[in-house]
């Protein structure tokens, strides 16, 4: 099979994502007043709602509502004034009404767009030009959302036993309702997406998106977060899609990216082997890195979708959608925006502090402890070194770029100093002189240690002195040796190169 480079010469890949994400952060479900919790015991969050009951009535989680025009007001769509439910049907025990409420042709949310920047290694997958690249090959691609609704989730199903663990097979299926009726918003993509780079680029701006907006714990390992990728080729040149495969349930950004790039290769490699694509749903097996067929497609015709009748339609007012709009916090390309403008950051750096929101909470944190005249080491030991640690506080790592930016320390020092106090109360600054790894950097006593190394090191001066710079470094070491480990490398450094320049 190909390579996905060599593919994406000959072949335009079409790519449109369909986000499922569980509004975790509500208390209770969707259409019912149960609790909102999947980790309590199977079945103990149900009542005639969950289960279907005939005669049980829903009634709309106005919460939900509140949260879903959040997010399309942070994805620049459209918020429809007017909107109503659908039941969506389809025959399966995880949802016992054997029908899901779902939005119909119009959504709370239409018509959207967020932008992407694309950089580096992820730039180089698209060769064409339909795009404006910067200078080092970086360009912004803009994707359009086609819409926002909100729908209920299923339940969850268990199958235990069995070679296949199928229902039908030897296998047992158990199925538990807490989650059924869980709030879910469904956002759809245009097919904008020409890059499986793109799609993993997207994914992850809209969870820092939503987890800014504090709607869910966008766990793409629990599954409060999933991803149905839509792919198909055409060769580049030509406007007519081709057949798309949809790729169901991904769970991790590596996955998405791994299985739009086979997925991409192998109908390819169909294609030009005089094959036919089939519209079907496939998986992907990680262990296998492959995608295997799951079923034939349905159609929209097979869900007999029509309007709830025991549902009102909605008509939201500007009131309404204003109060939505003041509850929307600094979003992260505005907050790493901020960053650098206000504090000078690089913008890589600046992106990756304000992309989480606990991040960005820690280190403003940090920095309100530190003082801003420490900005930029404290940005360095948060890129760096803070994310290699899970129990550290904001005035813990104030105090270690303190001691960095003073030059008290060196950067592998800290490494040492944060394996000690992670996890502890216990201050860098006094753990650093409890245990005498305070670096001198006082000039008179390290340029005495500098000269008597310069006169016993005649050889490597004179290397030094003839182009040889590389001395430097065993120069550096000598004078480090000589004082014990308690001067400053960057001291000496300096120290060193200006006595041998002079």
């Amino acid at each position: 099979m190909k390579k996905l480079a060599e593919v994406l010469k000959d072949w335009e890949a079409v790519i449109g994502l369909e986000v499922h994400t569980e509004l975790t952060t509500l208390e209770t479900k969707m259409f019912c007043n149960c609790r909102l919790s999947h980790d309590d015991e199977p079945n103990t969050n149900v009542c005639p709602v969950c289960l279907g009951m005939p005669g049980a009535l829903p009634v709309p989680n106005e919460k939900a509502i509140e949260s879903i025009v959040m997010a399309g007001l942070a994805t620049n769509c459209q918020i429809m004034r007017h909107s109503m439910f659908y039941r969506k049907h389809y025959f399966y025990p995880d949802m016992a009404k054997n029908f899901q409420t779902t939005q119909g042709p119009v959504a709370f949310c239409m018509h959207g767009q967020l932008d992407l920047e694309v950089s580096g290694a992820g730039a180089k997958e698209r060769p064409d030009s339909t795009v404006e690249k910067d200078a080092d090959g970086g360009y912004v691609a803009p994707i359009r959302i086609l819409r926002i609704h909100m729908e209920e989730d299923a339940a969850k199903m268990v199958h235990v036993g069995g070679e296949e663990g199928r229902i039908g097979g030897a296998a047992e299926s158990l199925i538990d309702y807490n989650r059924c009726g869980t709030p879910l918003i469904e956002l759809v993509t245009e097919p904008d997406l020409r890059t499986p780079e793109e799609a993993r680029l997207f994914m992850e701006k809209l969870r820092q998106t939503f987890l800014t907006l504090g709607i869910s714990d966008c766990s793409l390992e629990s599954g409060s977060m999933r991803c149905d990728g839509n792919i198909s080729l055409r060769r580049r040149g030509e406007t007519k899609f081709g057949t798309k495969t949809e790729m169901k349930n991904i769970n991790s950004f590596k996955s998405l990216h791994d299985a739009l790039e086979y997925e991409i290769c192998r109908q390819a490699e169909v294609l030009e082997e005089g094959g036919i694509v089939y519209q079907e749903t496939r998986h992907w097996e990680p262990s296998r890195r492959r995608t295997v067929v799951m079923r034939v497609k349905e159609t929209a015709d097979d869900y007999r979708l029509f309007p709830d009748p025991d549902l009102a339609p909605f008509d939201l007012t500007d009131e309404f959608i204003d109060r939505c709009r003041s509850r929307i916090p600094e979003l992260p390309d505005a907050k790493r925006d901020r960053y650098m403008a206000d504090f000078g950051l690089k913008r890589a750096d600046a992106a990756q502090l304000a992309g989480d929101p606990t991040v960005a909470a820690f280190f403003e944190e940090t920095l309100a402890a530190a003082g801003e005249k420490n900005v930029e080491t404290v940005a360095k030991v948060m890129v760096n070194l803070v994310p290699s640690y899970d129990a550290l506080t904001p005035a813990q790592v104030a105090s270690l770029s303190g001691l960095l930016a003073e030059d008290a320390i060196t950067f592998a020092q800290a490494r040492e100093v944060l394996d000690a106090v992670n996890g502890t109360s216990e201050d860098p600054a006094a753990y650093v002189d409890a245990h005498g790894m305070r670096q001198s950097t006082d000039e008179g006593a390290l340029g005495a240690i500098v000269d008597e190394v310069l006169a016993r090191c005649t050889d490597q001066v004179q290397q030094y002195r003839d182009g040889n710079k590389k001395v430097l470094g065993f120069l550096v070491g000598q004078c480090m040796k000589a004082a014990k480990g308690s001067g400053n490398p960057k001291a000496f450094n300096k120290m060193l190169a200006e006595k041998l320049e002079g």
